[in-house]
């Protein structure tokens, strides 16, 4: 096995733990809120979760901005420019958490208003809201140092960081609720201390990094800082575009009725449990792609791409797999209510076509972040989701819900595709 295929599962299965391990911020406050007596506790907690994955999801920028700058940097044995990259992350993280502190109450209106929740849950909803936001800092910081560390190829460190949020949520919100008797506010607290604990916690960690101390005049170098926005801009219109589709296929899943809704919603959980294993390998590839041009090793380069997509093709076919084999024991580990796993039955092996049809965009975001080439994610994003739309108004009415899940496959494929044509006619410029 060659140096490569060693350092791909090194950085990988790390950021893939991570990956995992994220999602059990918002299921341990539900988990806690459950056993309280009352629905409306994990109502208020799911719409809360929500609310804020509505307004973090655009900022994801701040790590995938980081990350091909930083390893490009770290390629080049240059410390300071990486130090750079993440002071300036870690300024724009502090900025904006401020400004939507600032902001909560028209934020918390506007977003709430959109989920349309009324009585009893939006109060609840707007109380944890009211708390959580005074993470945002430390929440949107997580995501600089995040990007940071897996350019410096420490993959382990936004693994600890990860894993140290979720314990510390977990002891103090279990502190609060039961110890202390503060109820419902005791699991919102308890979710802002872990925000704040686990941005210290990174803070910590990149102390023992290679770090240079820089002057004011290198953190706003106007050549420097219009790079840093020009990258973070493509990638934050490129979020914008994937919300945009994520946001249509649940609202149409929604109009659809209850049943299909929910049937969306848990074949929705195997893509996702497949992209919690890609990103892993599409961070790996941001780490390993943005070192080599970094150190201008065009063959390493080439190899570890090469590297990449066999990694990419033998999880897609894995994944693939075990969706077709074993795919409706796993639904109904997911849910107990019958009439849901049998009408997702008829839907199913779409889902278990996201593997292969979207192996390539993965791929592809991993190398072309690193290599900082952010304008042609945002071309390809753009294209696919005029696909999506497209095919989403041909294919709606005679299809129904099929026709939805057929735009959104083509839309992860096209993705692919478009990146695919953008590096072999660019192939030289990498």
């Amino acid at each position: 096995m060659t140096s490569i295929h060693r350092e791909i599962p090194a950085l990988s299965i790390p950021l893939i733990i991570a990956n995992i391990t994220t999602p059990l911020l918002g299921l341990i406050d539900v988990a806690i809120v459950g056993n309280m007596g009352s629905a409306v506790y994990i109502a208020a907690i799911a719409v809360g979760g929500a609310m804020f994955n509505m307004i973090y999801w655009p900022f994801a920028f701040l790590r995938m901005g980081s990350s091909g700058m930083t390893a490009q940097a770290y390629g080049a044995e240059n410390w300071r420019a990486s130090s750079l990259v993440l002071y300036r992350a870690l300024l724009v993280a502090l900025l904006v958490g401020l400004v939507l502190v600032a902001l909560q109450q028209l934020v918390s209106s506007v977003v709430i208003g959109f989920m349309e929740v009324d009585g009893e849950t939006r109060q609840l909803a707007e109380r944890y809201f009211s708390i959580c936001v005074w993470g945002a800092p430390a929440m949107l910081g997580g995501y600089a140092l995040t990007g940071w560390f897996i350019g410096m190829q420490s993959s382990r460190s936004a693994m600890w960081m990860s894993i140290f949020i979720n314990v510390i949520n977990i002891i103090v919100s279990l502190m609060l609720v039961y110890l202390f008797d503060c109820g419902f506010v005791g699991v919102a607290y308890g979710t802002l201390i872990a925000q704040w604990g686990g941005l210290l916690f990174g803070i910590v960690l990149c102390l023992r990094s290679r770090q240079i101390k820089v002057s004011v005049s290198e953190l706003f170098c106007w050549v420097e800082v219009r790079r840093f926005f020009s990258i973070n801009a493509d990638i934050f219109l490129r979020t914008l575009c994937l919300v945009a589709v994520t946001l249509w296929f649940t609202s149409v899943g929604a109009h659809q009725g209850d049943t299909i809704l929910a049937v969306n919603a848990l074949l929705m959980q195997l893509f996702l449990l497949f992209s919690y294993f890609m990103d892993g390998f599409a961070f790996a590839g941001e780490a390993l792609v943005g070192k080599y041009i970094g150190a201008r090793q065009p063959d390493k380069l080439a190899m570890s791409i090469k590297a990449l997509f066999q990694w990419s093709i033998a999880v897609a076919v894995i994944f693939t797999l075990i969706y077709l084999f074993a795919g409706e024991r796993f639904l109904h580990l997911l849910s107990n209510d019958v009439t849901v796993v049998e009408a997702s039955s008829q839907f199913y092996y779409w889902a278990a076509i996201i593997p292969i049809a979207g192996f390539m965009a993965f791929t592809w975001d991993g190398v072309f972040i690193g290599a900082t080439r952010t304008r042609a994610m945002l071309m390809s994003m753009f294209v696919a989701m005029v696909v999506f739309f497209v095919l989403y108004k041909l294919l709606i009415t005679p299809m129904g819900n099929h026709g939805l899940w057929l735009a959104f496959i083509a839309y992860l494929f096209v993705r692919g595709i478009v990146l695919s044509v953008i590096f072999r006619f660019n192939r030289k410029e990498f």
